[in-house]
């Protein structure tokens, strides 16, 4: 069995490290907030990927293919979302801890943001068909895709925040801090285009 699913844990791993909205996300709150305050938002982000992973294979990504106007609303509704974040990152200047307003992602920010993610659905989709074999039906698939998401989601959003935080460290004046915003802001703002590609 284990030979069987490292194949899975493998295209898990590949498909949640590579950039996108979740990790650009993971990078800047590790930039502005550190690992430890990050925590919520990725565990939130993992949780919210597990759960898409599992409802693609128990069956919903069924559903959003023949109802295009659900799948066209969660577009509209994240696209504007990720917008209004990306503003907010890129207008955020060097962290000040001692300001109650600057909070980081909440964990159902994290999570919501993956139901509204497409690469998200595409993954899922594209591990239960890939792996379908690996279980004995659909709800054994949704257990083994969400907990093998989810975990793989963990890691590498752990990776990219300590990537953010470490970044932090080695920027000294309120222009590097800009700069490194409005980067994150343009990247984040970026990964909006695949949303609107054609599948």
């Amino acid at each position: 069995m284990s030979e069987t699913v490292i194949p899975l844990i493998l295209f898990a791993l590949v498909s949640t490290s590579t950039p996108g909205i979740a990790t650009t996300l993971s990078t800047a709150s590790g930039a502005q907030f550190g690992f430890r305050r990050s925590v919520p938002l990725m565990a939130g982000s993992a949780a919210g990927l597990a759960s898409v992973a599992a409802a693609g294979a128990a069956g919903l990504a069924g559903l959003l293919a023949a109802v295009p106007s659900l799948q066209l609303a969660m577009k509209i509704a994240g696209s504007f979302y990720l917008l209004w974040l990306a503003l907010k990152i890129g207008r955020a200047g060097a962290p000040d801890l001692d300001v109650t307003m600057a909070k980081p992602n909440s964990f159902f920010a994290g999570a919501g943001i993956q139901w509204m993610n497409p690469k998200g659905w595409a993954m899922g989709l594209g591990a239960a068909a890939s792996f379908a074999a690996f279980a004995d039906g659909p709800l054994q698939l949704a257990l083994l895709l969400g907990a093998t998401f989810g975990l793989a989601a963990a890691f590498s959003l752990s990776l990219w925040c300590v990537a953010g935080a470490l970044l932090a460290r080695l920027l000294k004046s309120e222009r590097q801090w800009r700069a490194l915003n409005i980067v994150l802001g343009l990247l984040l703002a970026a990964s909006i285009v695949p949303m609107w590609r054609p599948v």
